[in-house]
């Protein structure tokens, strides 16, 4: 029978997966031509590249489903026991749920006068920052970043000045943009910093950062090519956004 006529009753439904696969997780373009124009076998080396390794996003859901249980069982707790701590935790699991309305809400019933950690007011103005309410995110940012400048690997630094940049402080920003970008490799703060470029009228630079994230891809592993993925699609967005340089 021999390779190519296993994969004849099997092609379209191999090619079927893959092209489902690449919707759902926009890997680089050039694979939707690898699997259309070279048909099953196209579609068996994606599925190899880039599906089996996502295979360790299995026991990422499972991880969902015992947050979402921990979650059901905090809920009920702080109805009776309102401490600080159980609060606390409750924002972090919302938090790594991406349900950053309730997160925020979590993080203001552990935030006290007492308070001195400061990871949930970090925490609390990440949900701010990703609610676009850059104003309540501000004082958040500026507390954690007195306390200490390099929090969470520069990434308080560099939130604090897209923050800064969306308060009506764009010289403050530049500063802090500035400063923080000589250190951090973040896309997150690299492509913010493109876009304060661009707010700024400095085109050909806002060009230069975002083309800085797209060159990271060259040299990075397979696994943080998936993670980045988000941030190589902003930055390209953005590119078609900026005219050339001359």
């Amino acid at each position: 029978m021999g390779f190519f006529g296993f994969l004849y009753p099997w092609g379209i439904l191999f090619q079927l997966v893959a092209l489902i696969h690449f919707i759902r997780r926009r890997p680089d373009t050039y694979w939707l031509w690898v699997i259309i124009f070279f048909g099953p076998i196209g579609a068996l080396v994606y599925i190899f590249a880039e599906m089996v390794p996502d295979v360790g996003l299995l026991s990422i859901q499972f991880k969902m489903l015992e947050r979402r249980k921990r979650i059901n069982d905090l809920e009920a707790l702080v109805q009776v026991n309102p401490a600080a701590g159980n609060y606390e935790e409750l924002g972090g699991l919302y938090f790594e749920n991406g349900d950053f309305t309730r997160a925020r809400d979590a993080y203001n019933h552990a935030i006290s006068s007492r308070t001195d950690s400061p990871d949930p007011f970090y925490r609390r103005a990440i949900c701010e920052v990703e609610l676009k309410d850059f104003a309540a995110a501000r004082p958040d940012l500026e507390r954690v970043f007195a306390k200490d400048p390099k929090y969470d690997f520069l990434r308080a630094q560099g939130l604090l000045a897209h923050v800064l940049a969306n308060t009506g402080s764009p010289d403050q920003a530049a500063i802090l943009f500035e400063s923080v970008t000589q250190i951090s490799t973040l896309s997150e703060t690299m492509f913010n910093f493109a876009c304060f470029l661009q707010q700024q009228g400095r085109l050909n630079d806002a060009r230069s950062w975002a083309q800085r994230i797209l060159e990271k891809k060259a040299a990075m592993p397979g696994y943080l090519k998936r993670r980045e993925r988000p941030w190589f699609r902003k930055a390209s967005s953005l590119l078609k956004q900026l005219p050339r340089a001359d």
